[in-house]
């Protein structure tokens, strides 16, 4: 869903942050995975100016012109992503960091942690060179430990060792550099803006406190966010029309600067990845408002918001919706593709199997971090109720139309009782004719359903007076005539009662081979989402394994030892975890999964078994 203009995301009033709902509700109807990209810096830098350009819109996101901060709490902006056609762009514009009108850096603190926990890239914006004085400026990236909690239980005391979780969450840094007028070297030689980055971010090799806060946020950053980019922007204009900048045509621009803004703008729609979580779980509109109100109510409670536990929530609420997602889909299907009455139980059961598929297939598709299989067994259980439910709908429309039908074709029989036309001699054979021809008849209507033999049987029954009535009565019969017409009739009032006896066992053998042919479709499709979940996580571990290893070759290539410890201790646990995802297999984890529905296949045997037998 487009936004046509920008919305406040997230309100700043008087210190509090809270969500806007209407910008909530336009996030639920993005069913597409989202590219977030968040800017943040000090007010008056000109980060609103990036974002409208990456919008393709000359003004949306508010411009100040003067040294007041005008953008207040986060604005967002719902776009068509320009490259990726299933995919949409979300740009994210913070209040200025740093403004004396608010006084209140905790402010500052969360907004800064806010963008970076919901942005797939994240643009750090500030004027000038990168020197210590903009190092010192970008002191909330030392905070984000303070800020934010990668798991819900941890031992470990210093916040640093987390950042082996946050590569996980956290997002793709890119520092833009605006009104560069110096050239960009070191030691006598040009360097790219990304030479330069790499070139500012390297540690001191002193252990004095002044070298300790000196590292600090080259550390954080360097550990937080292993992918890195840098742009560069020289002045666009003279100063004096700064204040125009929004109202400005391209010619009136310095073509530096208009071609730095393309190449950051190309740049972004190229390589900026949809927003995901860990396990591959790519976010789409819902997903992220499910995260920007689970972290506000972890703030607005005085907590630290937990990564895991957001996980943990967006899966419950991501599940939950699945699960009816997938029952409705299952309902509609079969209501669209099954006329009741069914001609026979295996028409409906082959109809419910290939549902059910579909339906299963779309919760494996909208579902995530179901360890427990908790979401699973619910919709398990759903279908199996709904089934029955349609088998019920089905066995009374049967009964229904039989009922319908036979009550019409026996009309003329009923009729002949009622006016003595079989009490004369010889009516009994008049009355077995007749009543062979309400069977004939019978016989001949379509689609009767399953409950077909039963209303007949159940009409026959209705008829055992009557016709011992009409026998006794027949003066055209002898004695033993008569014995021997009242045999005859029990016989074949026994041979239908077993055969209606073998068709219900049938139907039961039916339903209980559709179940394990269920059963079987389902353990199949979630060991196929298991191995893809376990394949998508053992990728992203050693991604970040590789991404450590060469951070660790870098501090050693420049002689920093000392800092190296808490890096190889990092890799050293991720190396053991990732040997030991590759030496589980799926099957340990299914084995609980396939006791589940060993026990779901007994419960509801002994419950077949038992209505076989009430209606026999």
């Amino acid at each position: 869903m487009e936004s046509e203009v920008p919305l406040c995301l997230i309100e700043n009033v008087k210190g509090r942050l809270r969500a806007n709902k209407k910008a909530l509700e336009v996030l639920s109807a993005i069913t597409q995975p989202v590219v977030v990209v968040a800017i943040v810096g000090l007010y008056r830098t000109g980060k609103s100016y990036l974002m409208n350009k990456l919008a393709g819109k000359r003004t949306g996101f508010t411009l100040g012109s003067t040294v007041q901060s005008h953008t207040k709490g986060i604005w967002m902006w719902c776009l068509p992503h320009p490259q990726k056609p299933d995919h949409t762009l979300v740009l994210l514009d913070t209040e200025g960091l740093g403004d004396v009108e608010k006084g209140d850096i905790q402010n500052d603190c969360w907004i800064f942690a806010l963008a970076i926990l919901l942005s797939s890239t994240f643009v750090y914006n500030s004027m000038g060179v990168i020197n210590q004085q903009a190092m010192d400026q970008l002191h909330y990236v030392t905070e984000l430990s303070d800020r934010i909690q990668a798991r819900s239980s941890h031992d470990q005391d210093d916040g640093l060792e987390d950042s082996a979780d946050f590569v996980s969450f956290f997002p793709d840094f890119m520092w833009t550099l605006r009104d560069v007028t110096l050239r960009l070297e070191a030691d006598g030689r040009s360097l790219t803006a990304d030479e330069y980055l790499e070139y500012s971010l390297k540690l001191k090799k002193g252990t004095s406190e002044d070298d300790k806060k000196y590292n600090l946020p080259r550390l954080c950053i360097q550990k937080f966010f292993p992918k890195k980019k840098c742009f560069v922007f020289y002045p666009p204009a003279e100063w004096k029309k700064l204040s125009e900048l929004e109202s400005l045509q391209d010619e009136e621009l310095d073509s530096d600067f208009v071609r730095q803004a393309e190449d950051f703008c190309s740049f972004i729609f190229s390589s900026s990845k949809a927003k995901t979580l860990p396990g591959s779980i790519k976010v789409n509109g819902t997903r992220l408002g499910i995260l920007v109100q689970t972290y506000l109510d972890a703030i607005s409670n005085g907590a630290v918001p937990c990564l895991e536990n957001a996980v943990t929530t967006l899966a419950q609420l991501t599940n939950s919706a699945a699960v009816e997602k997938a029952a409705e889909h299952y309902s509609k299907q079969v209501a669209q593709q099954v006329r009741l009455p069914t001609d026979t139980l295996q028409e409906l059961l082959d109809v419910h199997a290939a549902c059910e598929k579909e339906a299963i297939a779309v919760f494996m598709e909208h579902s995530f971090k179901d360890d427990q299989l908790e979401f699973q067994k619910q919709l398990l259980n759903l279908l199996i109720e709904r089934k029955e439910t349609f088998m019920r709908q089905n066995e009374a429309a049967s009964l229904s139309h039989c009922q319908a039908e036979l009550d019409k074709l026996s009309e003329f029989l009923r009729e002949n009782i009622l006016h003595g036309v079989f009490s004369v001699p010889g009516g009994h054979s008049l009355y077995l004719e007749a009543r062979k021809k309400v069977e004939q008849d019978y016989e001949r209507v379509p689609r009767k359903g399953v409950k077909a033999s039963e209303v007949f049987q159940n009409f026959l029954n209705s008829q055992i007076t009557m016709e011992e009535s009409i026998l006794n009565s027949d003066k055209a019969l002898t004695e033993s005539q008569k014995a021997l017409e009242a045999e005859k009739t029990k016989k074949e009032a026994a041979e239908k009662k077993l055969e209606l006896s073998k068709q219900q066992q049938k139907e039961t053998e039916e339903k209980m081979e559709a179940l394990k042919k269920s059963i079987s479709e389902a353990i199949g499709q979630m060991e196929e989402k298991i191995l893809k979940e376990k394949d998508s996580l053992l990728r992203e571990q050693e991604r970040v394994l590789d991404l450590k290893m060469k951070a660790l070759e870098k501090l050693v290539q420049e002689g920093l030892e000392g800092q190296c410890e808490d890096l190889k201790k990092d890799i050293k646990l991720r190396e053991e975890q990732i040997r030991a995802m590759k030496e589980n297999s799926a099957s340990g984890i299914l084995e609980g999964t396939i006791g589940f529905f060993r026990e779901l296949l007994l419960n509801v045997l002994s419950s077949q078994i038992k209505r076989a037998l009430r209606e026999m």
